[in-house]
């Protein structure tokens, strides 16, 4: 039996939090991650140091703004395959996708591990909330495609969706902003009814389980979060899902992220 584990993590600069997130992976002994906000130009990557430390890696970026990145254990994977940056058909300037085939060793099941830095949309009604409902309409065009040819898929991401009011600290202050407007929840479940399942909630029905804090006035230390950060999970590995979880401790490290990063565990 092949035990694994997938993670999301929103890095907030990968310049910055390169050694939590080497040691995070090495800790806890990850073996695949999608990282979002890289925030670096691709020849500013630091690939020696995921490669030194024996992980393959796919990115792509840009300065200062967005950039994702796929990050794979060379014990339990063979190299990442048929990678795609970016959406397919869908011209973008911003650095927002990546997804590749991932096979474990010694085994014939080929996973497609889709890592994504959704659209914040910044205010309901402006161009950049078009741009994001956009984007979300090609990413589900993409996904559709995607399962027909690679029924076991894994879409993680920052999604800047936070799907049901138990997903927000202040549900009644929250409504109808950014993050959690009509339009973005139904985007939501449009991905879910492709044939996709929120992998937390599979095992966690409780709310005020929160994957973002605000830096300022103490948002993580007074759990005024935002569960915002999803890994969902195609019908067909349904069967082979174990677990799931949020794991809080890289967001209180000196200099943290804020997010924190979200998990999900399979048996082959």
């Amino acid at each position: 039996m092949l035990k694994f584990t997938l993670a999301s993590w929103n890095v907030n600069s990968l310049k910055v939090r390169l050694p939590q997130v080497i040691e995070w992976l090495t800790s806890t002994k990850i073996d695949a991650l999608v990282l979002q906000e890289t925030k670096l130009v691709d020849e500013a990557f630091p690939l020696s140091a995921f490669n030194d430390a024996g992980y393959d890696v796919v990115f792509t970026g840009q300065k200062t703004y967005n950039g994702v990145a796929l990050i794979t254990s060379r014990e339990t994977f063979e190299a990442p395959q048929r990678v795609d940056l970016n959406i397919p058909g869908y011209p973008d300037e911003q650095k927002r996708l990546v997804a590749a085939d991932i096979r474990p060793k010694d085994s014939d099941e080929v996973l497609r591990f889709i890592g994504g830095y959704f659209p914040n949309g910044m205010t309901p009604g402006s161009r950049k909330y078009l741009y994001k409902l956009d984007w979300l309409r090609a990413l589900t065009l993409y996904l559709k495609e995607t399962l027909a040819a690679n029924p076991k898929l894994v879409l993680g991401g920052d999604f800047n969706i936070a799907p049901e009011d138990r997903d927000v600290w202040d549900p009644v202050g929250w409504k109808n902003h950014i993050l959690v407007s009509p339009p973005e929840r139904a985007a939501f479940r449009t991905l879910i009814n492709l044939g996709l399942t929120d992998s937390f909630r599979a095992f966690h029905e409780e709310a005020e389980r929160f994957s973002w804090w605000d830096y300022r006035m103490k948002g993580f230390e007074k759990n005024h979060g935002l569960r915002i950060d999803h890994l969902l999970v195609s019908d067909a590995l349904l069967p082979m899902m174990k677990a799931a979880d949020i794991d809080t401790a890289p967001r209180a490290n000196d200099q943290p992220s804020d997010h924190a990063p979200v998990t999900v565990t399979f048996e082959l």
